[in-house]
């Protein structure tokens, strides 16, 4: 049955390369985003799994939003596919080169001009960055109560109770509403899109909203408003090396395996004085 809230959900979602194609650096060190192969960021896929599913139990309304060049509507039609209601790109030559702060703020700005918003979801992080700061940071800006890290939440009355796991512990907590919540990858399931759901994509329009819409600083987007700065970016190159570890028993093996181990500069608590054999 059916709970009916009536609640506004927005998703916050972010076009990244494709981890399994190639992406050229340019010369700021930044990536090449209009030239690669791009896809919604996977946690970003979850967090729009469980706006969908919670649209399902309470009959929630779902506004999808997400900022970067004009190909990212791809993602937003992707997200109409899904199941979402409304879909928001936010592009501006002027926000090239935003970091998280920049970006959040930016973020923050559209969720304002919406004005009525009851739970804003997005990813636990990217995969072109890593940082997990955006949504903190968005909540921080709009003043509202934040979970991170959450597998899974209801929704009671003016209240969401969630659950994570931190640090091989479970934890529930229960925040007043409005509040932000960053879904974890391995929480929700992302479906499949339907025929039905490609149609709507197809059909359906993606608004632009550029920063005088949303009223920005344009102090505070890209560049100049972004306090992160790239000072190098090189290219990761793994050498591996084969051992063959020898001994009389398995006990010698063990201690000539953590004395190599030790040798390579990985100390093991608990097995620091084993002498070789």
């Amino acid at each position: 049955m059916k709970v009916v809230i009536d609640v506004d959900i927005i998703v916050l979602i972010k076009q990244v390369p494709d981890p399994k194609e190639y992406v050229r650096i340019k010369e700021d060190g930044t990536l090449d985003r209009e030239k690669a192969r791009s896809i919604i960021n996977p946690c970003d896929r979850s967090a729009l799994e469980a706006a969908i599913v919670a649209k399902e139990k309470y009959g929630a309304k779902i506004i999808t939003i997400s900022m970067g060049p004009p190909n990212a509507e791809d993602a937003l039609r992707e997200a109409l596919a899904m199941g979402t209601d409304e879909a928001i790109l936010i592009s501006d030559r002027k926000l090239r080169g935003s970091d998280t702060l920049a970006t959040s703020y930016v973020l923050h700005k559209a969720i304002s001009k919406l004005r009525r918003y009851d739970l804003i979801l997005c990813g636990v992080e990217t995969t072109d960055g890593g940082t997990g700061q955006v949504g903190p940071e968005v909540a921080e800006y709009l003043g509202i109560p934040q979970i991170t890290c959450v597998e899974e939440f209801k929704i009671e009355g003016d209240s969401v109770e969630a659950k994570r796991t931190l640090e091989g512990k479970c934890e529930r907590l229960k925040v007043r509403l409005p509040t932000l919540l960053t879904i974890s990858s391995v929480a929700y399931l992302p479906r499949n899109t339907t025929f039905s759901g490609i149609m709507k994509a197809v059909k359906g329009q993606v608004q632009t909203w550029s920063t005088a819409f949303i009223e920005a600083d344009e102090n505070k987007v890209g560049s100049a408003g972004s306090p992160t700065k790239i000072m190098k970016v090189e290219k990761v190159t793994f050498h591996r090396r084969r051992y063959t570890i020898e001994g009389a028993n398995v006990e010698a093996v063990i201690a000539n395996l953590l004395y190599k181990l030790e040798e390579n500069g990985i100390s093991l608590v608990g097995y620091g004085n084993e002498k070789r054999a």
